[in-house]
């Protein structure tokens, strides 16, 4: 096994370039948050720009994670680094929690003190033009990533509704990109109204309302992703999708007759295949080594498959393998 050392450049050019660009980009937009929250002192403001440090500090730590995640395996750790992106996930649904909190607290202080209207209504809703516009545009890379990693194809507003019905087929930072992102740009825009109708009307309780539910939503990104990463963790099998995918490859090969039996094992965008295939009888050792390696190499073909191991067996004439979305759930 190649124990040589890798360049820290190359481990960075494979990091997840979503939560990468993130990163720069959440760090630049808390920067003017924060000087517009300095000279106008609005709740939502201040709402917005933590869940914008939130962001930033979670990306980087979730990009970190993701370029350590692309390391070789080595001796000591043979099934590679791929759950390393779980933990640095799990720590910045940590980071996400927190700044909730704060959010919180800040939205109940105030309901019981409104902020008295500074005259600089304008600068907040520049700035959360801009931050819309920022975190928009990333959550659409993020869109797109989400596409090309569960390899499905979808154009215009589609990728809004497909997005959504694959992200659990995404790697973990860009599940957590594509998630806060997402709560950024719809908290843009309940920051944006609340600013507006604070300063054009008397209702000054909506700029604690919109701090609340900002931290409600930033609360429930870290849950779902809490969850997610959690399951990961543990060891979670691959979407029917993808052992669909891999027995069609098995079965390509017209010396294969059957699955005895597969086990597909995902971590962080990377998975393992282990499995037994029933080869037609008759054949010598020699032949049917041969085909184990050929569809071996077949599977390692496939960027997203980091190992594979099989075994052969003689046909034993009976049917074994199910695919997945033609078992049933009685449990």
């Amino acid at each position: 096994m190649d124990e040589k050392r890798e360049s820290i450049g190359n481990l960075i050019k494979k990091g997840n370039r979503s939560s990468g660009s993130a990163a720069i980009g959440n760090t630049c937009i808390a920067m003017v948050k924060a000087v517009a929250f300095a000279m106008t002192g609005s709740g939502s403001m201040f709402a917005t720009m933590m869940h914008s440090i939130a962001d930033a500090v979670n990306q980087v730590f979730v990009f970190t994670g993701s370029v350590l995640a692309e390391k070789r395996p080595t001796r000591r750790f043979p099934d590679g680094f791929g759950r390393v992106i779980n933990l640095f996930c799990m720590v910045a649904v940590i980071v996400v929690t927190v700044m909730a909190y704060e959010t919180m607290l800040e939205g109940f202080h105030l309901l019981k003190h409104p902020a008295e209207d500074s005259g600089g209504y304008w600068i907040n809703v520049l700035v959360l033009l801009l931050s819309i516009a920022a975190d928009g545009f990333v959550w659409v890379k993020a869109m797109n990533e989400v596409l090309h990693e569960a390899r499905v194809e979808a154009k215009g507003f589609s990728k809004l509704t497909v997005s959504l019905k694959n992200v659990k087929r995404a790697a973990p930072p860009t599940r957590l990109v594509y998630y806060e992102d997402l709560v950024a740009t719809t908290g843009g825009l309940l920051a944006m109204i609340a600013v507006l109708v604070t300063a054009l009307s008397d209702f000054h309780l909506l700029d604690g309302i919109t701090s609340i539910l900002i931290a409600f939503m930033m609360i429930g990104v870290a849950f779902r992703v809490g969850y997610d990463n959690m399951v990961g963790l543990i060891g979670v099998a691959a979407p029917p999708e993808i052992e669909d995918k891999v027995a069609k490859i098995i079965f390509d090969d017209p010396q294969v007759t059957d699955i005895f039996q597969m086990r597909i094992l995902q971590e962080g965008r990377y998975y393992h295949v282990e499995g037994l295939i029933e080869l037609r009888q008759g054949l010598s050792l020699a032949d049917a080594d041969d085909i184990k390696f050929k569809v071996r190499d077949k599977l390692l073909a496939d960027p997203h498959i980091s190992d594979v191991t099989l075994g052969i067996l003689e046909d034993n004439g009976v049917r074994n393998w199910v695919p997945q979305h033609e078992l049933q759930d009685f449990t």
